[in-house]
């Protein structure tokens, strides 16, 4: 059984990490190097990059904060928002960033998930996906941030982007995002066994039970976080000794 994997993501706007509920009422939490370096001391598995602003705003990538990061964090870096076409992958790539994060443009141009697999590797490759709840009890793909709602099924989605060669999808509920009641174990399981590719659950995780009990009641393979960890609520290493202590392997 693979280690579990424990990831910090710091969502960026105008060079500062910020933390919203809902993607909205957003305040500032730091800078986006030192936040990270800390995180790698504290043994977290990944860092996410999010540049939340830079598709609304048609931005393209951070690349001076990626490569500022890349010298000082030593665990694996993925890095999404503004990137629109393979060469920004490969500018992303090559400012430090081990993986790249592509949620809107992939929905915009599915082609973009096909081409950067087939030419940097599916393991570079990480399709973000913001979804909610329909009254029908399914649920729908978002873009921008969460602003537009595509009326795409989540399932179908998660099929295709597998197919296309994703070697990882990081599932972000908008209903349970920032709101720290917990991850969306419904979606999150749904997503999880229509796939084969590993699952990043994201979005909503409050209290240190909450990594544990998505791992026990889904097969994700990895747990992702920002405000409990921001605002120094809990430690990387406090969410591993919770884990390891009910059973589950992590690194």
């Amino acid at each position: 059984m693979l280690a579990k994997r424990i990831i910090p993501c710091l969502d960026v706007r105008d060079g500062k990490v910020v933390k919203g509920v809902n993607f909205e009422g957003i305040r500032e939490v730091g800078d986006p190097v030192e936040c990270a370096a800390e995180y790698n001391k504290q043994g977290a598995d990944e860092i996410v990059f999010y540049d939340i602003t830079a598709s609304h705003e048609g931005r393209g990538v951070m690349l001076d904060v990626v490569r500022e990061t890349a010298k000082r964090v030593f665990v694996p870096l993925t890095v999404g928002g503004g990137i629109k076409t393979v060469d920004d992958i490969r500018e992303t790539l090559r400012a430090g960033a081990d993986k790249v994060s592509v949620n809107s443009q992939a929905v915009q141009n599915p082609q973009l998930i096909k081409d950067g697999a087939d030419i940097f590797g599916s393991q570079c490759i990480c399709v973000g996906i913001d979804a909610k709840k329909t009254p029908n009890g399914n649920w729908t793909v978002y873009i921008n941030g969460g602003r537009i709602d595509m009326q795409m099924d989540l399932l179908d989605w998660v099929k295709k982007v597998e197919q296309l060669g994703a070697g990882e999808i990081c599932l972000n509920s908008i209903d349970t995002d920032g709101v720290k009641g917990g991850f969306d174990l419904p979606m999150l399981k749904a997503v999880v066994d229509a796939v084969n590719i590993p699952v990043i659950a994201s979005g909503g995780a409050g209290k240190l039970g909450d990594f544990a009990q998505a791992f026990q009641e889904t097969d994700c393979s990895a747990a992702l976080a920002a405000s409990l960890f921001h605002f120094k609520e809990l430690t990387v290493g406090q969410v591993k000794d919770d884990c390891r202590s009910k059973g589950i392997i992590v690194r």
